[in-house]
């Protein structure tokens, strides 16, 4: 069973709505987070097989290149638990 009238209303309404967004929107930064930083390490090593005399340079730059990526993975996954906080309080 699908559930309630007054359930499904309140899926649909616009705090539903908005908290379906950022549901949705965290789970995607996730993904593109992951991605990049495995395309990232990926193509380090790589480069680091290729030219084994430049690794400790690669190294560096993938390091800080992938806590950039998660700098900015949690501050957008901080972003929409705070919209989902504020619907949560709105309710």
């Amino acid at each position: 069973m699908l559930g309630t009238l007054a359930q499904m209303t309140a899926l649909f309404s616009d705090a539903g709505l908005m908290g379906l967004g950022a549901g949705i929107g965290a789970g995607l930064v996730c993904i593109g987070a992951a991605k990049g930083i495995g395309h990232l390490a990926g193509n380090s090593v790589e480069s680091m097989a290729r030219q084994p005399e430049v690794r400790g340079n690669v190294f560096i730059a993938m390091i800080i290149a992938a806590a950039l990526i998660e700098g900015f993975t949690f501050f957008a996954l901080v972003v929409c638990n705070g919209i989902a906080g504020k619907i949560a309080a709105a309710s």
